[in-house]
């Protein structure tokens, strides 16, 4: 099978791959579709994730659907033909994280297209996967590939959403309007909150959440002063989610919060040291949560997904043959082109 090889900063290759035999429980899904993720360009751009470099050749992706092509002994959850949602999230499940329901924080994780360990945990790429069967979540058979494949970040959105607490009739400001910002943005409808505003640097993905809903959108590079209300000096917002990764973003959303507000943190930085005003979070009596990942979300992500009752598709912008992996990855890289690419396989 040839699966998308990350060589050095910039330079994927289509390689061939030896699929490897399946142990008992385990499956083999023919990936159909995979979508290309903000730590995905991160390695493409710089060979690394944070403090973690690649080391060797490295399949990336971590979201991604297909279709069950073959089962090892013992597996009865899934059928050859099944379609299928993949989570790339493999906790412990012996550890007192994932005993307590909290698996993303487990210490031992294997996350699939991830360098944090060595030898690297190889990701989804590629025409196909070997995976143990409870990895696999169904989906209908009329479901798109690349749509079941956005179980994985709208997995991450429900779990950042629900250190949110209740969001009826609350007032909430994203911050950033890429495919988690957006999709905080529906999420945040879904669950009832009172008006929904989303900011961004960029206008073109601002045209997206227009279209997914937002009530107001913020163009804070074009217009700095837009968020800015004098009848709410100190802040007009219950929740904020900052999902940029970027310290001005950050600023924005402990500015506009009201007295009370809450702050979840779901972007990464690409630089760690970030400064937090902690007299400004004290005077308003502000609560900061942070979001890594998602615990057990996955399958209803799929759900969500699969019913219909989210209309994804103004986030879907794009989709490449794998072939074509380099455009795929310089098209994601551009923000002012795209929303969320997928590759095709």
């Amino acid at each position: 099978m040839k699966a998308v090889v990350l060589r050095a900063a910039e330079d994927l290759r289509v390689e061939p791959r030896e699929e490897r035999a399946l142990g008992p429980g385990e499956v083999r899904v023919r990936v159909e579709s995979g979508g290309i993720c903000g730590s995905d360009l991160h390695y493409f751009h710089h060979y690394r994730m944070g403090d973690f470099p690649v080391r060797e050749p490295f399949v990336l992706g971590h979201e991604a659907a297909g279709t069950i092509a073959e089962t090892g002994p013992g597996v009865t959850r899934v059928a050859v033909g099944d379609r299928v949602a993949i989570n790339p999230s493999h906790p412990c499940g012996q550890c007192e994280f994932c005993r307590s329901d909290r698996e993303n924080l487990c210490g031992d994780m294997i996350f699939l297209g991830s360098s944090r360990r060595f030898p690297h945990a190889q990701g989804l790429f590629a025409e196909s996967f070997a995976t143990h069967e409870r990895q696999c979540v169904k989906v209908p058979a009329d479901t798109p590939a690349r749509v079941a494949a956005l179980a994985e970040p709208l997995s991450v959105v429900l779990h950042a959403l629900s250190h949110a607490g209740p969001l009826l009739g609350r007032e909430v400001l994203v911050t950033g309007a890429g495919p988690i910002g957006s999709l905080v943005l529906m999420m945040a409808r879904f669950a009832g909150a009172a008006a929904v505003e989303i900011t961004d640097v960029t206008p073109e993905p601002l045209k997206v959440a227009e279209a997914l809903g937002a009530d107001r959108t913020h163009d804070v590079a074009g217009n700095p002063d837009s968020l800015a209300d004098p009848a709410h000096p100190r802040g007009r917002f219950d929740v904020a989610v900052e999902c940029s990764g970027h310290p001005a973003a950050l600023a924005t959303c402990l500015a506009q919060l009201a007295p009370g507000g809450t702050l979840v943190q779901v972007g990464m930085y690409a630089n760690t040291q970030v400064t937090v005003p902690m007299d400004q979070v004290m005077v308003k009596e502000l609560t900061l949560k942070s979001s890594m990942r998602f615990a057990r979300e996955f399958p209803v992500a799929v759900d969500l997904l699969a019913s219909g009752r989210l209309n994804v598709g103004p986030v879907l912008s794009h989709e490449f043959a794998a072939a074509d992996a380099m455009e795929a990855f310089r098209t994601a890289s551009d923000r002012r082109r795209s929303m969320k690419v997928h590759l095709r396989f």
